[in-house]
């Protein structure tokens, strides 16, 4: 029942993301993405100023560069955003430019001197039309139009209007159409509404780590010691003490919100015979996850809700 009131509010956000937008461009701005105003060439070339700011956000959304993009996040919602999962961060950047995939950005002008951002991915890109700043002291409106760089006719624009604010002196995000972005309010939900994705990359990290862990005993005769033994090299060639079987993070023992715990069941390490366990469990349970995974000696995956502890063969079977 959370789960799905969870999503629901979730859904309801990234709809009134377009209805609030699609109202505010109407109410909040005097000079539309196309036109041009007699402030506009002093604000647009301003590299200080919202508009230069906002191409900033949403060029790092495109790649989703989370170093980037917090960069123009107040305090507040910088500190929110640093304990949200990275699956939510991400998630967060996608609204920006609502695309899926990472993109390549490249920014131009049109005939009027508006900035104009693309975000180009391998399947689609999109365009991203910013007008010129509505400045009401230290807060700025900037209406934007978001489409398919296909879209030749303009039949599906999204029109946008963008807030920012002045904090120390630098534009932050404020809003997105009417929704202030507020990630303190929000940073449990956006994690709520990503879990059922972590959880299945915690199935998936097992998956990997018991692959990885064969590759090992087929090349050295043995099992690993500990993960560690599975990870990149730091220096030269693989070898048993890093095979560079898996990437660093779970390698440490951890991935997207969960931490991933191996262990040799009886005393040797030689052979086919050795056996293993691993375990996924949540690093903040209820927010990167409820459930907790456990691969046992036979190689099946079994989940239950333990609340954070770390799971058994007796939980459950995953299908």
């Amino acid at each position: 029942m959370l789960k799905t009131k969870t999503r629901r509010r979730f859904l309801f956000l990234s709809c009134a993301f377009l209805l609030a937008a699609t109202n505010a461009l109407s109410q909040e701005s005097s000079s539309k993405p196309g036109e041009s105003s007699p402030s506009a060439p002093s604000e647009t070339t301003n590299s200080g100023g919202p508009t230069a700011a906002l191409k900033a956000v949403l060029s790092a959304a495109c790649s989703q560069n989370q170093t980037e993009f917090v960069r123009f996040l107040t305090a507040r919602n910088r500190e929110a955003f640093s304990r949200m999962t990275p699956l939510a961060r991400v998630a967060l950047m996608k609204r920006f430019v609502l695309l899926n995939e990472p993109g390549r950005p490249t920014a131009s002008a049109n005939p009027a001197g508006r900035p104009i951002l693309r975000c180009q991915t391998p399947d689609v890109t999109t365009e991203m039309q910013i007008g010129g700043a509505e400045l009401r002291d230290n807060i700025a409106f900037l209406p934007m139009e978001l489409r398919s760089a296909a879209d030749s006719t303009g039949a599906n624009v999204h029109q946008i209007t963008m807030g920012l604010v002045r904090e120390d002196g630098e534009w932050k995000l404020l809003s997105l159409g009417l929704l202030l972005l507020d990630l303190p309010a929000l940073e449990v939900e956006w994690d709520a509404a990503e879990m059922e994705s972590t959880e299945r990359d915690a199935i998936e990290a097992l998956k990997k780590v018991s692959a990885a862990v064969e590759a090992y005993r087929n090349k050295y005769l043995r099992l690993p010691e500990s993960l560690a033994n599975l990870g990149p090299p730091l220096h030269g060639a693989a070898n048993g003490e890093a095979a560079g079987f898996l990437d660093s993070d779970l390698a440490n023992g951890m991935k997207n919100g969960y931490a991933v715990r191996y262990v040799i069941v009886g005393a040797s390490t030689l052979g086919a015979p050795a056996k293993y366990e691993l375990a996924a469990t949540p690093l903040q349970y209820g927010r990167t996850g409820r459930r907790s995974f456990f691969r046992d000696s036979n190689g099946a995956v079994h989940a239950a809700d333990r609340r954070g502890a770390i799971g058994s063969e007796a939980d459950p079977k995953v299908e």
